[in-house]
């Protein structure tokens, strides 16, 4: 496993990383994992407008952590594991005992 994971994109580390370091996108992220939701039902938790929010939303889909549709209307927005479980191998592979 040790072999796959350092095979991983620093960059994509890097992405990943960044978008978990700020407690906004973090508890978007939160918010996720119970299932699909629109930037409007994204915002309210956080008493922010919807600029604001697409910002914050920017960094994890550049991570490609979420992925939100291309309706112009709602623009739903959806979690992607993919990316948490490298970031989760790669700090298992790099603990120190």
């Amino acid at each position: 496993m040790r072999d796959s994971v350092l095979l991983l994109s620093s960059d994509q580390l890097n992405l990943t990383f960044a978008a978990l370091a700020d407690p906004t996108r973090r508890a978007i992220l939160a918010r996720l994992i119970a299932g699909h939701t629109t930037v409007t039902a994204l915002a309210e938790p956080h008493d922010m407008n919807l600029p604001a929010i697409s910002k914050h939303l920017r960094v994890p889909e550049r991570s490609g952590l979420i992925e939100r549709s291309r309706d112009a209307q709602s623009r739903p927005s959806h979690l992607k594991a993919e990316p948490l479980k490298q970031a989760v191998d790669w700090l298992g592979s790099n603990r120190r005992h």
